[in-house]
């Protein structure tokens, strides 16, 4: 959700993270990566970087249909 809409996260999403064990600083720290890895993803897109081999396959079903996941 973080990634696809995040205004559309509530408080209640969070629920099931405190649920496991994550500490508000846990989920800081994961929407920071998340967030970081999006912004790196998004200039690398821009600047036409090819992916790295490992990830040329996923890289390609995301560019075929990048409303499935």
């Amino acid at each position: 959700m973080v990634t696809r809409a995040p205004g559309a996260l509530l408080a209640r999403h969070l629920d099931p993270l405190r649920e496991q064990g994550l500490s508000d600083r846990d989920i800081l720290d994961a929407v920071e990566v998340i967030s970081y890895f999006n912004y790196i993803n998004r200039i690398a897109d821009a600047l036409g970087i090819d992916p790295e081999p490992e990830m040329q396959a996923a890289h390609e079903k995301w560019l075929a249909d990048p409303a499935e996941e």
